[in-house]
């Protein structure tokens, strides 16, 4: 039997490392409540994103849902989203009471087509939620510019933008909030979390009281909250995985780089594409297959690879907009160039420890299929 290739693994320290970093906590017993390596996991996060302020949260999903509320908007308005993200950028709108609108996106970097957001853009609209996806910044400047022209709110999706930068600046200084996605499948990771980088302190507080049951001390509660907190082993790995990302990160561009030279002009391949002043992380390596040229779909290389036990991921797809939660509410037609991207993309199998001898049977698997 061969040997299972999964599409990511997750990043660990040396054992000792984390052991060693946890050790205090059998001194201490403190294990949550952000306790100290909660607090310094906060402050390395913001040297490292070169942002103002980050709320560690104990999940992504609960930074995005609970920084919309934050944001104060109006029960009913719309946010203009995308339908290429993950279940939880679209659950997070619904479930706060909000209405999703789907802008289409761009054929080249499956970001938000920003050539049709403003179009979407009615009396009703509260805010803009764009994502950044695989790695592939927005057009900022463009959603930028659309917000300031209708007082909206802009929460960013950076889930997929770990440490990425654009033009020099960190990645969640742009627009109200961005939200970060920590689970154990990025490329950084605290086992399960996520945190929001922002600069208004109003907001901050706010984002505080939402996390924490709305307690401010002992004795006051002045607002009604959730808990999201991040837990004290969960800030320890990712202080150690904070010391080794550079160099996981440094092992995923050597594999994507790989993928680059053997499926470069392949025709009815399509590679992703590198972003001018964007430092990548190279969290994914999406790959378009267009049928009509490379002779087979991409379901049909999703089927062959796992014959073979690897296992490429069909991300994204379905679209959100197409789910069976959603039947009859949202109409994934709408937005044809993602249902186009969502029935062609295949995420390959990204991880530093991912040597040469397996780069290679994938790759092989793949070109051989072409007819």
């Amino acid at each position: 039997m061969e040997k299972r290739i999964n599409v990511t693994r997750s990043l660990l320290p040396p054992f000792e490392e984390y052991i060693e970093e946890i050790r205090p906590m059998w001194e201490s017993h403190w294990l949550t409540n952000m306790g100290e390596k909660h607090q310094k996991l906060e402050r390395e996060l913001s040297k490292y994103f070169q942002v103002p302020n980050v709320s560690l949260m104990s999940n992504g999903h609960m930074a995005l849902e609970l920084s919309l509320q934050a944001l104060g908007l109006k029960p009913g308005g719309q946010v203009i989203t995308t339908p290429f993200t993950f279940a939880s950028t679209t659950h997070a709108i619904v479930r706060n009471n909000l209405e999703p609108v789907f802008c289409d996106i761009s054929p080249a970097d499956f970001t938000m087509d920003t050539a049709k957001l403003e179009e979407l853009v009615t009396d009703k609209t509260v805010a803009i939620l764009p994502v950044h996806v695989y790695g592939n910044i927005c057009n900022v400047e463009e959603i930028s510019r659309i917000a300031a022209k209708y007082g909206l709110k802009v929460i960013y999706d950076a889930a997929h933008a770990f440490g990425e930068t654009y033009r020099g600046v960190g990645i969640g200084n742009f627009g109200d909030a961005s939200m970060f996605s920590f689970h154990a499948t990025k490329v950084f990771h605290t086992i399960e979390g996520g945190a929001v980088c922002y600069g208004d302190a109003d907001f901050g507080l706010k984002l505080y009281r939402l996390k924490n049951f709305g307690i401010r001390n002992e004795e006051v509660v002045d607002g009604v909250g959730a808990n999201a907190k991040m837990n004290e082993f969960q800030a320890a790995m990712g202080l150690c995985n904070l010391r080794h990302v550079e160099k996981e990160i440094e092992k995923r561009r050597q594999v994507a780089e790989y993928y680059r030279e053997r499926l470069h002009g392949v025709d009815g391949l399509r590679l992703n594409l590198r972003q001018e002043g964007v430092t990548s992380n190279y969290a994914y390596f999406p790959i378009i297959v267009e049928k009509e040229k490379f002779g087979v779909s991409r379901d049909e290389v999703c089927q062959k690879l796992r014959e073979h036990g690897v296992y490429a991921r069909k991300y994204f797809y379905p679209l959100t907009n197409g789910f069976a939660c959603y039947k009859g509410r949202f109409d994934a037609g709408m937005t044809p160039i993602a249902w186009k991207i969502s029935q062609q993309v295949l995420t390959l199998p990204l991880y530093g420890e991912l040597g040469e001898p397996e780069l290679s049977q994938i790759c092989s698997i793949i070109l051989g299929l072409k007819k």
